[in-house]
Order: structure tokens, then C-alpha cells, then sequence
């Protein structure tokens, strides 16, 4: 596979602010995390609307990771400052809780929210350390996944190295995670209870890879977005890596390293990327008729950024919504 250059990739949407998580449809329309309280659709026109509106207790939701469900409403992972939890919103601007607490205790700033084929509920919590910049730390080991069914919900993996986006495979019997400062790919067996088996690593990731989306092709590798160094690499399924796309700064991804190292790692580490365009890529999802098109979701830039790739993703379950 080639590497994709810089200069092919190509810009969507305008004015959007920290679209972290993107989601994309069969009818062309993309949806993003929008800070601004909401979710921001793209239609293939170019047209946006924002849906919009407070939290209980009239606070701004801060989304991060989206769900887009069959009725039309969204899922959001709520990432404030010293709260979190997992909220439908509705197109008019209703708001309702669905999950602020897991087996009695509140739920922290909360990462990410996947709804599956099943009609389960997985939610990611990155850190339960108080600030969260402290969960930044190659010894981070309090992340944890929730999932929610018929069962109600609860906590099925624990002690994860600041957990991340998580997606199913194409058989079912599998979820991939991320391990953003652990620095791994991980995936745990996917039972017909709905239990997960034990943790294994896919692959381990060294200098200036933090993984932090993660979306599946049809040939079963994995794709991973990296924050600060913007690197999209492919994970095979042995657990080989190809970069796809990378722009970074040497000199700046050396003084990330060190502070990282050092267990020093400061939100200007993680917001001061210098690059030549990429905007500290998050996340990514495919689109386009033969879902031959990536767009990437990021932490500081106002816009998407496009490109083709030669495999099909995987359909996600909300592709015909």
C-alpha cells in the first residue's frame, strides 16, 4: 500500500470545533463531535446543521465520542472537566442522561460510546485519575470499558492503559481497543454472553505512536489514528504495521518523548502540534458509495481531511441510517 502524501489530501466541512469523533452514512452525510454542544452534520452538499443543547443541570455537553442510532438521535460520550457519562440527543436539542454512573459510582470524563448489531452499548472511560492529564502516563493502568444490554450495565474490562476507541470485528467474536498511553492495540474474545475473554496485545507501538482511533477494513486490519505525531498506520492482522500518512515535527515529537519518558506529559504536549497540516488527527472513519474514502476527525482543526485508500472499511452498523 502507498503511502499517501500530504498534498492529496482534500478538505470538508468549515468552522467546526474539536470534531473528534467522525461517523459517515451510505447517503454521503458525515457526522462529527462538535464542541460547540453537539453534533454537526455534513450533508453531501457541503450544508451543516448543528444539534445542539445543554445537559441536565443546563451545562454545555462536551462531545467526544458519537453514536448515530437508527432513530436519528445520537449517543454522546460526555468529556467535561470533572464529570462525564453517555447522553442521547435528539435533533430538536432534548437532552436525556442514558448512563452517569456504573456500579454505583459516577462516571468519569467519559471517551467514547459504540453501539453494535446487537443493540449493546460499549462506552470507554480513559482514566479514572483526577486531573485526567495524569492518566497520560506510560503507567496508567485504571481505563475501563462499560457495556450496556439486557442485562443492564457494568464494567467487563478493567486496568487498561487509557482506553480509547473500540470497534467490533466482522465475525462478532472480537472487540479491538485502544491503549493510548500503554501504547497498544488490544482485543478481547467477544463471548455469546456478552462477556470478554481475556486482554490480548495485537501489536505494541514505540516512538511518537499514541493510538487513538481505531476503524476496521475488509481484509480484517485494523486503522489507527495517532494523536501528536498525525500517523494513520494499518494493523494486520499478525500484528504488522504500515504507516499510510504522517505529519509530524521531529523536533517537536522529540520534545514530546522526553516528557513522556519523564512522566511529565502536560496538555502542551498534547496541544501545541506543529505539522504541516494535519491538526492532531483522533479518529477515522470510511465513506464514499464503495467506502473506499477516509476521513479523519481531529482535536484542534476546523475542517476534515479526506483521502482515498485502495481497501473497503467495514460498513458500520449505522451505514444505512
Amino acid at each position: 500500500m502507498k503511502t499517501v502524501a500530504i498534498e492529496s489530501l482534500t478538505s470538508l466541512g468549515h468552522d467546526l470545533e474539536r470534531p473528534e469523533c467522525v461517523l459517515c452514512t451510505a447517503r454521503g452525510d458525515v457526522y462529527v463531535a462538535d464542541w460547540r454542544g453537539g453534533v454537526t452534520r455534513i450533508e453531501p452538499n457541503g450544508c451543516q446543521t448543528l444539534f445542539a443543547g445543554p445537559a441536565p443541570g443546563n451545562r454545555p455537553l462536551k462531545p467526544n465520542g458519537i453514536a448515530l442510532r437508527a432513530d436519528g438521535s445520537f449517543l454522546v460520550a460526555d468529556l467535561n472537566l470533572d464529570t462525564g457519562g453517555i447522553f442521547e440527543l435528539r435533533r430538536d436539542g432534548q437532552v436525556r442522561p442514558l448512563l452517569e454512573q456504573v456500579e454505583g459510582t459516577p462516571l468519569p470524563p467519559t471517551n467514547f460510546v459504540l453501539e453494535d448489531s446487537s443493540g449493546r452499548t460499549w462506552v470507554t472511560v480513559s482514566t479514572r485519575r483526577v486531573p485526567r492529564i495524569l492518566g497520560c502516563r506510560a503507567d496508567c493502568d485504571d481505563g475501563f470499558i462499560v457495556l450496556i444490554d439486557r442485562r443492564g450495565a457494568r464494567i467487563v474490562a478493567d486496568g487498561l492503559g487509557y482506553t480509547n476507541e473500540v470497534a467490533i470485528d466482522r465475525s462478532g467474536r472480537w472487540l479491538y481497543v485502544n491503549e493510548t498511553f500503554a501504547r497498544r492495540l488490544s482485543r478481547f474474545s467477544l463471548h455469546e454472553s456478552s462477556d470478554l475473554g481475556a486482554r490480548e496485545t495485537v501489536t505494541e507501538f514505540g516512538h511518537g505512536t499514541f493510538p487513538d482511533g481505531v476503524a476496521l477494513d475488509t481484509a480484517g486490519c485494523a486503522w489507527i489514528t495517532s494523536i501528536v505525531s498525525n500517523r494513520v498506520i494499518r494493523v494486520s492482522p499478525d500484528g504488522a504495521q504500515q504507516v499510510v500518512l504522517e505529519d509530524c515535527d521531529d523536533d517537536h515529537l522529540s520534545w514530546v518523548e522526553a516528557a513522556f519518558a519523564a512522566n511529565a506529559l502536560e496538555r502542551q504536549h498534547l496541544d501545541r502540534v506543529r505539522s504541516r497540516r494535519l491538526k492532531n488527527i483522533s479518529s477515522l472513519a470510511f465513506c464514499g458509495p464503495d467506502l473506499k474514502t477516509a476521513v479523519l476527525g481531529c482535536l484542534q482543526g476546523q475542517t476534515l481531511e479526506v483521502f482515498a485508500v485502495p481497501v473497503a472499511g467495514l460498513p458500520p452498523v449505522h451505514w444505512n441510517y
